[in-house]
C-alpha cells in the first residue's frame, strides 16, 4: 500500500511539473520576443508616448509583441548578426518618423523613439493624402489617411491594401484610419507588414536586411546595393537619396548608427543612399 501512495504521489508531481512547464512555454510564448525583451525596449525608448496627451501608453511592448505574431518571417532569416541589424534598421525607422526629440541635444536625441503616433500638421486632417483616382482603393469622405503609427502609413491605397492584407477587409481601415492610433497592435502591424512586403519595383525592407534581395541589372546601374541605404531608398527614397543633402537623410542615418551601437552590431556596408537613384526616376 505505501509503494502505491508513494508511486500515486510521484505521479501527481511530475503532471504538477509538466504542467507547470507547459503554462511557462505559453506565457513565454505570448508575452516575449526572441531579439528584444520588455527591459530593453524601455531603456531604448524612456520616452516613449511623450507627445501623447492622453498620456496613456500605446506603443508598449505587448502590443509589439502581438504584432510581431502575425508576421513569421519578421526578424527570424538570417544569422543572428542579421537579425540584429535588421532590428536596429527597424527600430531606426520607426523612431526617425515618430521621434520627438531636440536636435541640439545630440546626447539625447535618439532617446526619443516613438514619441509621437501620427503626422502633427495632420492632427485635424490632412486632404493632400487622398489619392482620389485610386479605384481600388478609394477614400473615403470626411477621412484623412495622413501619417499614422510607427511608421507614419500615407494614402489612402496603403491603407486599403494594409487593410485588405492583413485585417481581411480593405474597407476597415478606409472607413476607420484612426484605428492606427487607437489600437496599438494595428498600429505595430501596419508597421511591420510595410516592412516585411514588398511592392515592386522596390523590395522589402525584410528583404534587404535579411540578405535575401538580389538587386536586378536596373537595381545595380542606379546604384542600389543591399544595406540600410537601400532601406532609405524603399521608404523615402525621392526626398532623401541620389545625392540630395536633407536633415532627413542626415537624421535616418544617424539613428540607425545609434541603434546599432544600442544593440552592440556592426552596421554593415552600404549604410548610404547618397549614390542611389530613387525608385521611380
Amino acid at each position: 500500500m505505501a509503494n502505491q501512495f508513494f508511486q500515486s504521489v510521484n505521479k501527481l508531481l511530475l503532471l504538477i511539473v509538466l504542467l507547470a512547464g507547459c503554462v511557462t512555454i505559453k506565457e513565454d510564448e505570448a508575452g516575449s520576443f526572441h531579439l528584444l525583451n520588455e527591459t530593453t525596449w524601455q531603456q531604448l525608448f524612456p520616452h516613449i508616448n511623450g507627445g501623447d496627451t492622453s498620456k496613456q501608453l500605446f506603443y508598449s511592448y505587448d502590443a509589439f509583441v502581438m504584432a510581431t505574431k502575425r508576421f513569421p518571417e519578421f526578424l527570424a532569416e538570417g544569422d543572428p548578426t542579421t537579425q540584429k541589424r535588421e532590428l536596429a534598421a527597424f527600430l531606426a525607422t520607426i523612431s526617425h518618423e515618430t521621434g520627438g526629440g531636440d536636435e541640439k541635444d545630440t546626447a539625447h536625441f535618439f532617446d526619443y523613439g516613438l514619441y509621437y503616433k501620427e503626422e502633427l500638421a495632420c492632427v485635424n486632417g490632412c486632404a493632400h493624402y487622398s489619392d482620389t483616382t485610386d479605384q481600388q482603393y478609394p477614400p473615403v469622405k470626411g477621412q484623412s489617411y495622413h501619417g499614422r503609427g510607427p511608421i507614419q502609413l500615407s494614402w489612402n491605397y496603403n491603407y486599403g491594401l494594409f487593410s485588405e492584407m492583413v485585417l481581411g477587409d480593405k474597407d476597415s481601415l478606409l472607413n476607420h484610419p484612426d484605428l492606427l492610433t487607437t489600437n496599438p497592435e494595428i498600429s505595430f502591424a501596419a508597421a511591420i507588414w510595410f516592412w516585411v512586403t514588398p511592392q515592386s519595383p522596390k523590395p522589402s525592407c525584410h528583404e534587404v536586411m535579411a540578405g535575401k534581395w538580389i538587386p536586378s541589372k536596373a537595381d545595380s546601374l542606379a546604384g542600389r546595393q543591399p544595406g540600410f541605404g537601400a532601406i532609405m531608398n524603399i521608404v523615402n527614397g525621392g526626398l532623401e537619396c541620389g545625392g540630395i543633402e536633407s536633415v532627413r537623410n542626415q537624421y535616418r542615418l544617424k539613428y540607425y548608427l545609434a541603434f546599432c551601437k544600442k544593440l552592440n552590431v556592426d552596421p554593415g556596408p552600404n549604410i548610404t543612399c547618397n549614390s542611389q537613384q530613387p525608385y521611380g526616376q
